[in-house]
């Protein structure tokens, strides 16, 4: 068990080799590159964004580009769809092929979050979508050693990545323009969705 979590990290570690050598050619290279796709860019950048975030890569980061790159509308559809597709990948490879080792690793403090997890279920992971400091990307295989089942996640996860990804997206589509009325929904979906995040969380602890 521990040489695929080995293995699993290798893969992981050149995954993100692999976006460090892609994100650090110019703004124009990349445009250059989305411009000679033509009409595989989307699918392409799909792609792309799944592997991101199985490779922890910034979704604020990769959701902006989308907007960026495809405009605010088919920017976020993009994002939503490369974001939602990768942690569920993240939680896939979790489940069946690092769980075991996962389990025999982290021992009682798996136990808890597991425990815990197994209580709330869809709460739980909709929670860890919108409460803000929550390092998502990580909670994508954390889940997956968990027994919450696939399908309270998939919909947690997407209930929970759809407004940041219109947020980042609609940030990056009006960069050049911040006080565009876009620009300030965005801020304001960001805002709102820290603040009911906080506020599930104080309910939470309240109802414990």
């Amino acid at each position: 068990m521990r040489l695929r979590l080995i293995g699993l990290a290798v893969a992981l570690a050149a995954v993100a080799l692999a976006v460090l050598l892609v994100v650090a050619r110019s703004p124009e290279d990349v445009r250059r590159a989305v411009d000679d796709a033509g009409a595989w860019a989307p699918v392409a950048f799909v792609v792309a964004a799944t592997l991101l975030t199985c490779a922890f890569f910034p979704f604020p980061i990769m959701a902006a580009s989308a907007g960026l790159l495809f405009g605010v509308t088919a920017g976020t559809a993009l994002s939503i769809t490369g974001g939602t597709l990768g942690a569920f990948v993240a939680f896939l490879v979790a489940r069946y092929i690092a769980r075991q080792g996962a389990e025999d690793l982290a021992g009682d403090r798996l136990a808890r979050v597991r425990a815990f997890v197994a209580r709330r279920g869809f709460v739980a992971v909709l929670y860890a979508r919108i409460f803000p400091g929550v390092p998502r990307d990580l909670a994508n295989y954390v889940f997956g050693v968990t027994r919450v089942g696939f399908a309270a996640y998939a919909t947690a996860t997407l209930l929970g990545i759809a407004p940041r990804a219109y947020a980042y997206t609609a940030l990056g589509g009006t960069l050049g323009d911040l006080t565009s009325t876009q620009s300030i929904v965005a801020v304001s979906v960001l805002v709102a969705m820290g603040a009911l995040g906080l506020a599930l969380v104080a309910l939470e602890r309240r109802r414990a």
